[in-house]
């Protein structure tokens, strides 16, 4: 009897099988090593965060942290002289400038002066056609001839008293007489003479320049007709322009080192390689309640007349040493509407701190509150140092508390 064959296909599919289930074994095994491997490592952090939470202080477990690295401190420093940059505005000197308006109604005829021109006391600027001016003329010579008439008077009393023929009490009543009409003649003469004309000529009113300086600005045209009670823009600005004031806007925290007669430095940017000096002259004793700040006036010498009225520039005040220390800006930090910086309390420990300060100038400020000198700040960092005070863990302390 001949013995079975062997089934080589069964022995071959077993074998199979039997590598498919160690393959799945060998993965099976690799998965639960990488997953303790990463759930070790998890642990590891878990137990040792990079830094910790107490209070408003971040605290470093290492001091070796490379975070550490990336830090960079600085000293509040103590007071010092510096300077301070002001918004400001160029304007008229009012010392020095006149406004014209007319002083009869009246109807324009000629203009004789325009914006730009050099004027002198006296110059004509316009004539102008005005019946109230006529009226005026009439109203002196009609004092004129009154005054002429009671002097006549009077002398013709005081020759028949001399004689005996006139009363003491005629000789008197001539006198009071004289004496009216000269009044009532010094004052219409006294007007005409106040607008340099006199009682002759008709009822053509030259408008005259009161000072000397240029025509800054003309607001009147041929034909226009004017009243002395009109409102609006005068007729003529005339200013001495080599002079002018300079308005100055500082805040609160700015005027505690000013003073009357401190010097001025004043920049523009249509000049940036020029400056112009100037001096403070006048501290306005109120602060305007919605904008917060107080005026400065100043006056500034322009005999090149480079700059110009109502110019915006920059004012440029040293301020003598005061008593509030000076922190670099780059330490300064706005979260939501206060302002901050991170003290170095040792090593590893930085502590948030809220602070009021001045006006910056040249990166530097003053610490109104918060700061003292000689404090160690983050002026590298800090944004790094906040993120890390809202997301790293409390310590233990903090925890316990909670």
């Amino acid at each position: 009897m001949k013995p079975a064959p062997k089934d080589y296909g069964a022995h071959n599919k077993t074998s199979v099988e039997a590598i498919y289930a160690l393959i799945f074994a060998v993965c099976v095994l690799l998965a639960l090593f990488l997953l303790v491997g990463c759930g070790s490592r998890n642990g590891e952090n878990a137990e040792s965060p990079p830094a910790t939470v107490k209070g408003e202080s971040v605290i470093f477990r290492d001091a070796a942290n490379p975070a550490l690295e990336r830090l960079v401190v600085e000293r509040v420093q103590a007071p010092y002289e510096h300077d301070i940059l002001l918004p400001a505005r160029l304007t008229w000197n009012e010392e020095r400038t006149v406004r014209v308006f007319a002083p009869f109604a009246g109807r324009v005829t000629r203009l004789m002066a325009r914006p730009g021109d050099r004027v002198e006391v006296g110059t004509p600027l316009a004539e102008m056609s005005s019946p109230d001016f006529g009226q005026a003329q009439a109203d002196a010579r009609k004092a004129q001839a009154d005054l002429a008439l009671a002097s006549h008077a009077l002398d013709r009393q005081k020759e028949l008293n001399a004689n005996g023929v006139a009363s003491a009490k005629d000789l008197e009543q001539a006198q009071a007489d004289a004496a009216r009409a000269r009044a009532e003649a010094d004052r219409a003469l006294g007007r005409l003479a106040s607008y340099g004309h006199d009682v002759s000529g008709d009822n053509r009113f030259v408008l005259k320049s009161p000072t000397a300086g240029v025509v800054v600005e003309r607001n009147i045209n041929p034909g226009q007709e004017l009243r002395p009670d009109q409102p609006g823009a005068p007729l003529f600005v005339i200013t001495d322009p080599t002079h002018l004031w300079i308005t100055i806007d500082a805040a609160e925290t700015d005027i505690a080192g000013l003073r009357p007669g401190m010097p001025i430095v004043v920049l523009s940017s249509l000049f940036p390689e020029v400056t112009f000096p100037g001096e403070l002259a006048q501290i306005s004793d109120f602060i305007d309640p919605t904008s917060r700040t107080l005026k400065l006036r100043g006056t500034v010498p322009n005999p090149e007349r480079q700059l110009k009225g109502e110019m915006y520039v920059t004012a440029r005040i040293r301020v003598p040493k005061g008593t509030l220390p000076m922190v670099n800006m780059r330490a300064v930090y706005l979260s939501g509407t206060n302002n901050y910086v991170f003290v170095r309390n040792g090593p590893a420990i930085f502590t948030r701190h809220a602070v009021r300060v001045g006006r910056e100038t040249d990166g530097r400020a003053p610490v109104i509150s918060g700061l003292k000198e000689g404090d160690v700040v983050v002026v590298t960092g800090n944004l790094l140092l906040d993120q890390l005070l809202a997301t790293a863990p409390a310590s233990a302390e903090k925890t316990a508390r909670r």
